[in-house]
């Protein structure tokens, strides 16, 4: 597989270094993607990086997944209006082994082959390098001009971008750098990649390696993800969309892909999935000619839930999406743990019931009638369970239907439905 077309067609190119596809057509290479540990979990914002590298190792080429510890401690300024928190070693050391597991899933580590994805962490070249020692080996190799030419510099001198610079801040491109020189001695790494804004701290690397070493090295970079609406890509009126599924549950995972914007699922299918060329135009041909089935979108959030999370979350997910639609089953319903149950029923009206009500047993009339205003009257709420009309927990009832403690759903729960469309989520306390 030819590295720099796998990425071109699937639009995952911004700007690539003459002479890199002809290295990477040469010889096996390594290449490295660097993340800041500045959380304990991977967001999707991070996928386009780590994609990178997986249709590198695919390439047969080498990944390797630079773990920040050092420049997470002080902050690049690329993108950036603001010095970020700095974190502590033990805070950093932790996220980093976070990380490691997550990207178990989506890069091969394990493989005898000699591209196994490999970890690093700054921190450990970087903790013992003393100033002075700093300045006088790399320092003296770039000059202040050439620092100071990059954008992401020129954008916080001339007050473009927030309060200025701090020199912590500026000293971040020596530092990141540093890393490339230090990859590109002790692990023939002749490859930087990362999104579009880092390009100014990559050449910065492979004009390091070049004043130093008189070698060769190159950069290739992505563009930035945006959504077709122009707003941020990743996120959410809650933050983040994570990873990891105790900060973002595998059902909300499976929501955003879903409901992507055509435009955009046309654009995400190819960037995160491992879908061949042929297989995707099939997809975007089919949801074209019947956008309302949603093809693309479905495809895309099944690949990526699945390589992200599980087949079992990814069925779990689904089952929960067509409950709110009206296809799900009572049985369904009951599976559901309490986070995806409250998740999937966010902003359906609540009402709140005492255990003492519901231990003795109530009916549903005066459940839906009397003890909330599901319905305005009790005369109403008769004529529909006389018609079918009223749902408890996804069975239909009647009349002499008495609702207690044994149908709860996670122990505190009932769910109403009346008609089709309407629910109501009853929460015992």
């Amino acid at each position: 597989m030819n590295f720099v077309e796998e990425l071109q067609w699937r639009g995952m190119i911004h700007t690539v270094m003459p002479g890199t596809e002809e290295l990477l057509n040469k010889e096996m290479i390594s290449a490295y993607v660097g993340i800041d540990p500045t959380a304990d979990s991977l967001h999707i914002g991070h996928l386009v990086g780590v994609m990178m590298l997986k249709h590198l190792q695919r390439s047969g080429h080498k990944p390797i997944v630079l773990v920040g510890g050092a420049t997470g401690m002080i902050g690049d300024p690329s993108g950036k209006s603001e010095e970020r928190n700095l974190l502590d070693e033990e805070t950093l050391r932790h996220n980093q082994d976070c990380l490691k597991k997550q990207l178990r899933k989506l890069l091969d580590f394990d493989t005898d082959a000699p591209n196994r994805a490999e970890m690093v962490n700054n921190y450990d070249w970087m903790k013992d390098f003393s100033f002075l020692s700093f300045i006088r080996d790399v320092g003296k190799h770039i000059t202040v001009n050439y620092m100071m030419a990059k954008d992401s510099v020129k954008k916080r001198l001339t007050g473009e971008a927030g309060e200025g610079m701090s020199f912590t801040e500026f000293t971040y491109q020596l530092v990141q750098g540093y890393d490339f020189l230090h990859l590109y001695q002790h692990n023939n790494c002749k490859l930087q990649m990362g999104g579009s804004d880092q390009w100014g701290n990559i050449t910065t690397g492979t004009e390091l390696i070049r004043r130093k070493t008189g070698g060769e090295a190159f950069a290739l970079t992505c563009p930035l993800i945006t959504k077709a609406d122009g707003g941020k890509f990743g996120k959410t009126e809650t933050g983040n969309v994570w990873l990891d599924p105790a900060r973002t549950s595998p059902y909300r995972f499976y929501q955003f892909w879903l409901n992507t914007s055509d435009a955009d699922a046309e654009k995400y299918i190819r960037i995160f999935t491992l879908y061949g060329k042929e297989e995707i135009d099939a997809m975007i041909a089919e949801h074209q000619a019947a956008p309302h089935l949603r093809i693309l979108q479905k495809a895309l959030a099944k690949d990526i839930t699945i390589r992200i999370h599980s087949e079992a979350d990814y069925v779990s997910a689904v089952e929960a999406s067509e409950i709110l639609f009206g296809k799900g089953t009572a049985e369904a319903l009951h599976r559901l743990d309490e986070e995806t149950l409250i998740s999937v029923f966010e902003g359906v009206p609540q009402y709140e019931i005492s255990t003492a009500d519901l231990s003795a047993g109530i009916g549903i009339v005066d459940l839906v009638a009397d003890k909330t205003t599901i319905f305005p009257s009790k005369g109403e709420a008769r004529r529909m369970l006389k018609d079918g009309g009223v749902q408890v927990n996804k069975t239909k009832v009647g009349e002499e239907f008495i609702a207690d403690a044994s149908q709860l759903l996670s122990g505190k729960y009932l769910l109403v439905q009346k008609g089709k469309k309407n629910y109501y989520l009853l929460i015992v306390k």
